[in-house]
């Protein structure tokens, strides 16, 4: 029977395989790539655990499902797309999910954002590496959950939950875009640039339509609503 330290020196050499990274990019990012792989799977888990102690009751299941449906809409409408997959500028897609996050908090807010980013990518995502599809699918969009921490706050929300949204983007564009920048250029410089634009763009967009949005007169109906259901 093969040993315990064996088994776990293969583990180890299977999961190193998955973080091989582009030449362009550069080889001292390996071993960060692999803590930060590390203590995203690790929020993953404790999320998507978390949830399950979540009490969905059918009105909250509905609005989840049409925030998610109009997340997707709202994606369809591209104002511009990057290209090398590095993301695209729509009509306010990251609204829905926060609020949301607002109504409900942070856990449900990024419970959906994962929901939502798997969805996207079973729905046409980009699929270069196990570690990079991470990056830039369920994790990014749960980070927009993050705006739930804020409720009082919406524009700090907003703002801190696309900056950590961006971070997840930016390491995906080190690590496995950075072949694609030009030539003489960094691949940190090209990432930053790319996607800085990209997600800075996009959360002017929602803080546009956030200060349009009657958000509180929203929340208000939720907890309206929620201390009807309860009596």
């Amino acid at each position: 029977m093969m040993g315990i330290s064996k088994i776990f020196s293969t583990f180890i050499k299977n999961i190193q395989k998955s973080f091989t990274l582009p030449e362009a990019a550069d080889a001292s990012f390996s071993y960060p790539l692999c803590i930060i792989t590390i203590l995203a799977c690790v929020i993953l888990f404790v999320v998507v655990i978390r949830a399950r102690k979540i009490k969905f009751t059918p009105q909250m299941v509905a609005r989840l499902g049409l925030a998610l449906a109009i997340t997707f809409i709202l994606h369809a409408f591209k104002i511009f797309e990057l290209p090398n997959a590095l993301g695209s500028i729509t009509l306010g897609s990251f609204i829905p999910l926060m609020i949301i996050s607002f109504m409900y908090g942070p856990e449900i807010g990024m419970f959906t954002g994962f929901v939502y980013g798997i969805l996207n990518l079973l729905m046409g995502g980009y699929m270069l590496n196990p570690v990079q599809v991470l990056f830039d699918y369920p994790l990014p969009f749960m980070c927009l959950g993050i705006a739930g921490f804020f409720k009082d706050k919406k524009f700090i929300g907003a703002l801190v939950a696309v900056l950590f949204k961006f971070v997840c983007h930016f390491i995906s564009g080190v690590a496995f875009f950075g072949n694609y920048a030009p030539k003489g250029m960094s691949p940190w410089v090209y990432s930053l640039v790319a996607n800085g634009a990209a997600q800075g763009l996009e959360c002017a967009i929602c803080l546009v339509i956030l200060a349009i949005l009657p958000v509180e007169r929203l929340m208000r109906e939720v907890n309206r609503s929620s201390s009807i259901a309860k009596a």
